[in-house]
């Protein structure tokens, strides 16, 4: 009698129990939205995460390019600045060749130009070579006379002017017209030798050339000299 009220006891119980089970439906709603807002924010990361490795790799891609294009204007630069060295180098080669054959063919052409200095005027100035030819060619110029050769090497030159016609002073005066060739070599200690040669004609009106004597040739060659030496003194003063 006493077992059969605990069995039915016992029954009661569990069927209270289970009668009043608590109820956990919100719980579970909310659980439930929870895990699927985490599993949109895990795809949206995902998502991102690929993004960025998608966006690093064209970077990586981007700065590879950059770098190849800088490595390749370096190289082009680099090839550039090689062929205009070369250039250079080539054209500085040709002046100097040039500057050198110039030399040369001024040297052969004074030592074969020969300058009969027979019935010129000549003078040992002792002065250098180089002022001596400086001075001359000023003083060429100063009086009007272009060069038509122009010889020049370290020790020996050689002028030849333009025959210069001056015009009379009136009309009942003739003129006269005149050409230069002067030699000027170098002579041990300092001293040059100046040689001046004159082609003088005096010229009547109509152009006729009147005959002129040697000793008026002998003064227009002496009337250079005269000059050079009147500058050269001069310069000797400042």
């Amino acid at each position: 009698m006493v077992l059969r009220m605990w069995t039915v006891v016992v029954a009661s119980m569990l069927l209270l129990a289970t009668g009043c089970k608590p109820d956990d439906s919100p719980f579970k709603t909310e659980n439930d939205t929870l895990r699927k807002q985490l599993v949109r924010q895990e795809s949206v990361v995902t998502s991102l995460q690929e993004g960025n490795k998608v966006m690093q790799q064209q970077i990586d891609l981007l700065n590879q390019e950059l770098r190849d294009a800088k490595k390749s204007v370096d190289s082009t630069k680099a090839e550039a600045k090689a062929a205009l060295d070369s250039m250079e180098s080539q054209l500085n080669q040709a002046k100097r060749l040039t500057v050198e054959a110039q030399k040369t063919a001024a040297a052969q052409a004074a030592q074969n130009m020969y300058v009969d200095g027979k019935g010129a005027q000549a003078d040992d100035i002792p002065r250098p070579y180089a002022t001596v030819t400086k001075t001359v060619e000023e003083a060429l110029g100063r009086n009007g006379y272009l060069l038509r050769v122009n010889i020049k090497t370290d020790q020996k030159a050689v002028y030849v002017t333009d025959r210069k016609v001056s015009n009379p002073t009136s009309l009942e005066v003739s003129g006269f017209r005149n050409q230069y060739v002067v030699a000027i070599q170098a002579l041990p200690a300092n001293v040059t030798r100046l040689v001046v040669k004159a082609d003088f004609e005096k010229l009547a009106q109509g152009g006729k050339i009147l005959s002129v004597s040697a000793e008026e040739i002998a003064e227009i060659e002496r009337r250079l000299i005269a000059e050079v030496n009147k500058a050269l003194a001069a310069s000797s003063k400042t």
